[in-house]
Order: C-alpha cells, then structure tokens, then sequence
C-alpha cells in the first residue's frame, strides 16, 4: 500500500527522532562507565564519540544521495499491477504451480523457480533439467522481480510478461508440452480451475490463452523484494553495516553500475565478456534471436538484486560463487583491478540486495 505524501514525509522525522533517543541512552551508559574520571576528560571522550558518529552520519547521508542518482530508488510496485486483482493473482499462482501443465505430469513453474521458505525464485542448478531430463544451456534466472525487467530471458528475446508467459509450457527443454492448445485443453478439462477463472475473470470466465497469460503475468507482477538496501536508499542511513557502505563505494567507483543500471542493477542491457572467458559454441547468445552476427556471444546483463541467494552465476551457471563472480567481472571487465579486500566489501554490499522475507 503507498503512502500519502505527508505519510512519508513524516517516516524520516520518526526515524530521526529514534536514532536522538537512542544515542541520548548511549551517551549516557558510557558516561556512567567514565565517572571515575574528571568532568574535562569525559566530555573530551563525548565529543569524540559525538564528533564521529556525526561524520559516519553525514557519509551515510552522501553515500545515500549518490546513490540514489546513480542507481535510484525501485518502485513498491510493478507499472501495470493496478489492474491485478487477488482473484488473478491466485490463479496465476494456481497455474504456477501446476505440475499437470508439464507434458509428464512431473514439473511446474516452479520446479525451476521456487519461491517458498528462502528460496528466491531460481533452482540453484547451473542449467536446469526439462520434463524428460532435458539440460538446457543457460541458467535460470529469478524471477522475483521479473515485471520491471524490459528484456526477458538471457537473449531478450521476449519483450513483455505477457508475450513470455506460455513459452516454457511449450518450450521442448522445459515443460514439453506440444503447443499452447494442449496447455488450453488441460486447464478445460481440469474442473479444479472453474471457480478460479470466474472469479478472476466473472465477464469471461471461460479459460482462454488470453486469460492465462494475465492470470500468469498478475502474479509475476506480485513479486517485488524488499531488501535493507531499499530501506537505505528510500530514508534510513543506518540501514547498511559499514563495509556495505563501502562496498557500495567501490561498486560505484569502480564502474560496476554502467553495466548493472538503474534500480535493478542490471537488466537493461546486452554484454561480452572479454575473449578471456570461455564461450559454449554451440550457445550463440543474442545472435540466436536476432540473427544478426555481431550479436554472437552477447547475454543480458543480469539484474544484482537478490544475487547472494541465486548462485550459481553467468549465463551458463559455471561460477559457483558470489566471490568468484565478482573475481571473474574484475578479470574481464572492469575499469581498475581491485584486491581481495575490496573484493570482500563488494561482496558485502551486495548481500544487502537480498530479500529480507528470504534471509535468516
């Protein structure tokens, strides 16, 4: 639910007011540790105390702002989601988890794209197996987060949540069904979906193409993370530990962020990584959409949020950690080398990303 602006306004105010109190207290529990030294001595301890918490503070408040210009803020939403009522969202939810829709009867949604516990969207396999054992080439990628993504998949092939919705049901590497007429006359047939299609659609309640895909896109449009770098970038300073303040100072330093864009970090835009890396033949990248040669061997620049919980990494899912992602990117990528330190503070900062339902 969004806020009046006068309801935000005050958030900042309250948060404030907090953080006095609190450091009200503290200042008084160490002074009482210090009565044993004179009046001069202690305040000159207060004022050091004071005179660093402030500069931490006001670090924080331009880290903060820096931030939220080069990055930005993420909606609480996805454009869109107005129109995506809960009756949708249940049944697209319902139809997510449809292990009937896949050719044996063996796999759904979210077989490939677990959602429940801590899971965060992708099955942790560097490439996921299909209905009948099939390895696909590429990595799963989340899906929490999908509808603000204007590229899907790893090649963009598809531009919208509503034109990608059908395809893993009839794709031969994943849920194998012939053709999106046998997904249809599945659904028909399954009387477990009537009382689900009329009360997310009471004008059409007959299932259709067209109302499988909206059920599908609402609920893939309910999935928006909040992580603690959210509460950072919308008021709260103190959010981030320290060394993911300054992880986020040499991720922004270094250039990390010209690839990994806006409020998603990444999503918006097609990559090579350089000739050190290894490439699969016989996975040809973007080039396999468009047809066009000089696409060969570029992948969409994955979006970062929720990254510590999706490993393994790459497009085909051969580094195994966050760490090793981030050595790989100084390798290939970057504009300065960085040391293992930094490396470590990177690492830190984007752990930050992480939802917080989904973390420990």
């Amino acid at each position: 639910m969004s806020s009046s602006p006068s309801q935000k306004n005050k958030k900042p105010k309250k948060e404030k007011l907090i953080f006095f109190i609190f450091f009200i207290i503290h200042i008084t529990s160490i002074s009482c540790k210090f009565q044993s030294q004179t009046n001069e001595q202690q305040n000159s301890i207060l004022n050091i105390l004071l005179i660093n918490l402030m500069s931490n503070l006001q670090n924080a408040t331009e880290l903060q702002t820096v931030a939220r210009k080069k990055i930005g803020i993420l909606p609480n939403s996805i454009p869109g989601s107005e129109s995506d009522t809960i009756e949708k969202i249940a049944l697209g939810n319902k139809l997510f988890r449809d292990n009937k829709l896949s050719s044996n009867h063996v796999q759904s949604c979210l077989t490939c794209h677990p959602l429940d516990g801590n899971a965060a969207g992708m099955d942790r396999q560097s490439t996921s197996r299909g209905t009948f054992g099939q390895i696909g080439k590429r990595n799963t990628p989340t899906i929490l987060n999908v509808g603000f993504l204007s590229f899907l998949f790893w090649d963009g092939r598809r531009d919208t949540l509503y034109n990608q919705a059908i395809d893993p049901f009839i794709n031969p590497l994943e849920m194998s069904l012939p053709s999106d007429t046998e997904l249809l006359t599945r659904i028909q047939n399954d009387s477990s979906y009537t009382s689900f299609f009329a009360n997310a659609f009471p004008d059409s309640p007959s299932p259709s193409l067209h109302s499988i895909r909206l059920a599908l896109v609402a609920f893939e449009r309910s999935l928006v993370s909040k992580s603690r770098f959210d509460d950072f970038l919308e008021s709260n300073v103190q959010a981030l530990e320290n060394s993911e303040m300054a992880g986020l100072r040499i991720f922004l330093d270094v250039g990390c962020n010209n690839c990994h864009t806006q409020n998603l970090l990444g999503g918006s835009q097609f990559s090579k990584l350089d000739s050190k890396y290894s490439y699969n033949p016989n996975d040809l990248g973007r080039s396999e959409f468009t047809g066009n040669p000089a696409d060969n061997f570029f992948f969409k620049v994955p979006p970062l949020r929720n990254v510590a919980l999706t490993p393994p990494y790459f497009h085909d899912g051969s580094v195994p950690t966050l760490k090793e992602a981030v050595k790989r990117m100084n390798q290939y990528n970057l504009n300065r080398n960085i040391n293992d330190s930094e490396i470590e503070l990177i690492v830190s900062f984007l752990k930050s990303l992480s939802d917080k339902t989904k973390i420990n």
